[in-house]
């Protein structure tokens, strides 16, 4: 059995409260009776891209499992792989490929600098499908920023992912890809997409209010919240979300 831990959208800005609510999950996490194999961070992890942000969530995020991380359209490239990654500068797409237990996940950068909507881009892509082919007897999770379907909210559905059929392409080349996870939306939600599962981890920083819930943007009142998804032996995949109050 897997057991992936799925956090999304810290927004880490050097204020209290998003280090305090960053913080929770990452203890309720770590004291787990049964450890993690591994936790996947689909973006968002600063606010403004700033290198003291990084730094920061290298801090907050260091654990005795592996911690995985693809950026969002709040992060910046080069301050990331400084502040975080402890590599040099670089502007190039952040994609990384990780073996956790019997499956392999693959982190991949979805966003486009100076813009909020998202992007594989052709080198993403590439990477992609030659990573898939050279593991094409492990099962594999695909894990980046932004949803390729429609949430039901013109904020996130005005910045989701573009050229979906790409991704769809992909996929449809690769049946051992398991499932898509993401994060962007600020809700849990649940989805398919290629025939495959496509499943959104909730923010650590604030719930999104879905229209028919009210009047405003944010729920900042709702705790923290994260995803697990569970890969059994025979291949069957269940996710559970959790608040972490």
């Amino acid at each position: 059995m897997l057991l992936l831990a799925h956090i999304s959208d810290l927004h880490l800005d050097g204020t209290q409260r998003a280090t305090e609510r960053a913080l929770r999950v990452m203890d309720h996490l770590r004291n787990l009776p049964r450890p993690v194999d591994a936790v996947v961070v689909t973006g968002d992890i600063a606010d403004h891209g700033e290198i003291s942000e990084y730094e920061e969530a290298a801090r907050i995020l260091a654990a005795p499992f592996p911690v995985l991380l693809a950026p969002g359209n709040h992060d910046a490239r080069g301050p990331l792989r400084k502040g975080l990654l402890g590599l040099p500068e670089d502007g190039s797409p952040v994609n990384s490929v990780h073996r956790v237990g019997g499956a392999a996940v693959l982190m991949c950068d979805s966003s486009i600098p100076g813009r909020d909507e998202g992007l594989l881009d052709p080198d993403t892509v590439a990477w992609i499908d030659r990573t898939l082919s050279e593991l094409h007897d492990v099962p594999a999770f695909l894990a980046f920023h932004h949803p390729p379907v429609r949430m039901h909210h013109p904020l996130p559905d005005s910045i989701g992912l573009q050229r979906q059929q790409d991704l769809a392409d992909l996929l449809d080349a690769h049946p051992h890809v398991v499932a898509v996870l993401t994060g962007h939306s600020h809700t849990a939600a649940a989805s398919t997409f290629a025939r495959r599962p496509l499943l959104v981890a909730p923010a650590i920083t604030w719930t999104l209010r879905l229209p028919w819930e009210g009047e405003g943007l944010a729920d900042l009142d709702a705790p923290p919240a994260l995803a697990y998804h569970v890969l059994d032996d025979d291949g069957s995949l269940i996710t559970h979300f959790r608040v972490v109050r």
